[in-house]
């Protein structure tokens, strides 16, 4: 599975707070999939740490691999701008770039997001 932005930053409120809620929850019913996040998410998710909190950051993200950008990745990416332009439901980038990792890797999106995503023909999301 796929994480998006928005499922990691839930997920982090949550340990913040110390109150599990959706995201928690959602690790707990599935222990063992592999969990991934694509590189923009590393990066959307880097811009609310500083460098004092960067081991906060790290420790956040260990546990997902991080899935690189490939030009297959690029080209779906290109793809979906094309077909949501064509029909004026626009997504913005970085959600375009997030969804073609998912397509490209052929595994759900996990996001808070659903109906956001759900134009996207052929991709799986799930929310929690």
């Amino acid at each position: 599975m796929l994480l998006d932005t928005t499922y990691l930053i839930d997920l982090q409120r949550e340990l913040l707070r110390r109150t599990p809620g959706g995201a928690f929850q959602f690790l707990s019913d599935h222990p063992d999939l592999l969990l991934r996040i694509s590189v923009v998410t590393y990066g959307e998710l880097a811009e609310g740490f500083t460098r004092e909190t960067r081991a906060d950051f790290r420790e956040l993200v260990r546990p997902y691999e991080v899935i690189p950008l490939t030009d297959d990745m690029a080209w779906r990416f290109g793809e979906l701008s094309r077909i949501l332009r064509s029909e004026g439901q626009r997504l913005g980038d970085n959600d375009l770039w997030i969804a073609a990792t998912a397509l490209e890797l052929g595994v759900p999106l996990v996001t808070r997001d659903r109906a956001h995503f759900e134009r996207i023909t052929g991709l799986t999301v799930l929310s929690y």
